[in-house]
């Protein structure tokens, strides 16, 4: 299902995230514990076979949740909202951590319908949701940052990579979208390269529908 980095002298410390990948694929629902719990499932329901223009699957979105959720993140960044199936997630976790989310999207029809899906889920107040050009408004940012999403332009991945890598927190988890591993057919080998590059980081890919995904995490002892 994944493929660790090769360096494994700092498995351990990872061991956390592993457990938490491996077990997120099957993850159950995330249990209610109170109105909002149940406005986002029903919410999630309802939607759950209209999501379109990039969005990621329910399985993607529900892993995203558990890393949140697991790790106590409290300070997200999304690169690429698309039409808000990611960030619902995401907030949702953030919900029960204290947190929020900034999450930025380019086209305007995209950004309105992610604004009213975040309404309608009852996580507005969890989101921080920006109609602006990544490439412009990344660089600006201050961070920190302990949990990022990446799911925009892949010509852009080792780019927005190496402007947030200063903001990510001491524990942080950089989390890009499909990304299936390493070497050259595998999909972006200039952002793995980059990855690999920072020994701080542990880095596993995650198989999935969409392409999989790159989970790469420190901690503060790293």
């Amino acid at each position: 299902m994944m493929t660790p980095s090769p360096s494994t002298v700092r498995l351990a410390a990872c061991v956390p995230l592993l457990a938490v990948i491996a077990g997120s694929a099957m993850a159950q629902e995330p249990g209610a514990s109170g109105d909002l719990d149940a406005r986002v499932r029903a919410f999630l329901e309802k939607s759950r076979y209209q999501w379109h223009d990039m969005n990621v699957p329910e399985s993607d979105g529900r892993r995203l949740y558990e890393l949140v959720l697991e790790h106590g993140f409290t300070r997200a960044l999304e690169v690429g909202t698309s039409t808000g199936h990611s960030g619902i997630w995401i907030a949702w976790a953030l919900s029960k951590t204290g947190g929020k989310l900034t999450t930025i999207e380019i086209d305007e029809g995209r950004y309105r319908q992610a604004l009213a899906h975040f309404e309608e889920a009852g996580l507005s107040g969890y989101i921080d949701a920006r109609l602006a050009d990544a490439h412009e408004l990344v660089p600006k940012l201050d961070g920190p940052y302990d949990f990022v999403f990446q799911d925009a332009d892949k010509d852009w991945y080792a780019r927005y990579f190496e402007l947030l890598y200063p903001k990510l927190a001491s524990t942080a988890c950089y989390v890009a979208h499909n990304v299936s591993g390493r070497g050259r057919r595998r999909g972006n080998p200039g952002f793995v390269a980059a990855l690999d590059a920072r020994p701080d980081l542990e880095t596993v890919f995650v198989s999935g529908r969409s392409g999989g995904m790159s989970v790469s995490c420190r901690t503060a002892g790293n």
